[in-house]
């Protein structure tokens, strides 16, 4: 296990095309750290920079007490677990698993002692023999983890690795994760477009956005406190609603989550919301609408309520708690505090 470190660390493409800006951020020995953000953001160009597969422009990585910048992926201690798996079709689930320690020259006790270790941990010893096409895309993506485990490395890199599995095996893969990381301690760097991921899994996280990190923290933290406007729209589902007002004589944004609002009488309306579509969902109910904005227009608006709430009315009536409001600066969306 090992300490990493970003130190200003920067991508520019040929012709001048930046695709990381300055990203800076120190991640404990055994901390879990989730890089996430849409498509295009410069996620993974990061990952593969920590991982040697792409070259850094300026700046400084370091992993345990090294500046990495000049080593090869395989002279810098960190394992990779990739979204397709990258298994050998023709090698069994042990050679795959051991084809790393092969050709470092571990003896054939280590090899098999680590090999069985990992294969325990992730319950893949029933599987040993069978080649890659005779497994289930979970099973498949132990494997691709079994890999990685047992190069006992100072830091595993996952690039989207659950990506490719469908829902119902995304929810058991990630507390396979989350258990995995609590018995190995493992300092882990996790790339992911899907905020559930995120908020489950890390430790802290970055919020990636134009190569940018938009903000880092806990996951509780950067969904109580979104730092700007893009934060608070990518973190939470639906996104936090976002008005145009006028507050102490300034244009801002104010931001309020779905689940924060509360119906109410119309006396205690804090907000009125012409209803334009309200969608069952079982456990919830979600209600899409619109309300006043400044300057005259109108701004779409969404709220989660309670599933027993069945709304009746065109025009709903909502409060909420004022240390769940948020406000923002219309240009540039940044946070505004107090």
């Amino acid at each position: 296990m090992a300490k990493v470190a970003l130190r200003d660390v920067r991508k520019t493409y040929a012709g001048g095309v930046q695709a990381i800006h300055g990203i800076s951020m120190d991640i404990a020995d055994g901390e879990f750290v989730v890089i996430v953000g849409p498509s295009g953001c410069g996620k993974s160009t990061l990952l593969r920079m920590v991982a040697g597969l792409e070259t850094i422009t300026s700046g400084e990585i370091v992993i345990g007490e090294r500046v990495v910048n000049r080593l090869e992926p395989t002279d810098r201690d960190i394992a990779m677990v990739f979204q397709n798996y990258a298994l050998y079709p023709h090698m069994t689930v042990y050679d795959n698993m051991s084809y790393g320690l092969r050709i470092k020259g571990f003896s054939k006790a280590d090899i098999e002692a680590r090999v069985q270790n990992a294969a325990a941990i992730l319950e893949l010893k029933p599987y040993l023999k069978r080649r890659p096409r005779e497994l289930s895309g979970g099973q498949r993506q132990r494997v691709a983890m079994g890999r990685a485990i047992v190069r006992e490395p100072a830091a595993f890199l996952f690039d989207e690795p659950l990506s490719n599995l469908d829902a119902k095996l995304r929810v058991q893969m990630r507390a396979e994760l989350q258990a995995l990381h609590r018995r190995l301690g493992t300092t882990s760097l996790y790339v992911t477009h899907d905020q559930v991921e995120a908020m489950t899994l890390a430790h802290r996280m970055i919020v990636m956005n134009a190569g940018r990190a938009e903000q880092i923290g806990a996951p509780l933290e950067v969904y109580a406190r979104p730092a700007s406007t893009f934060v608070a729209s990518f973190i939470g589902s639906p996104p936090m609603n976002l008005i145009p007002q006028q507050r102490n004589g300034r244009a801002v944004l104010f931001g309020i989550r779905p689940e924060h609002l509360e119906p109410c009488t119309e006396g205690q309306a804090m907000l009125s919301l012409d209803v334009d579509l309200v969608e069952p969902l079982g456990a919830d109910t979600l209600v899409y609408g619109h309300v006043p904005s400044a300057g005259g227009g109108t701004a779409r608006i969404a709220a989660r309520l309670p599933s027993s709430f069945v709304p009746t009315a065109q025009r709903l009536s909502f409060r909420y708690d004022a240390a769940n409001a948020h406000y923002f600066e219309p240009e540039g969306g940044r946070r505004i505090e107090g």
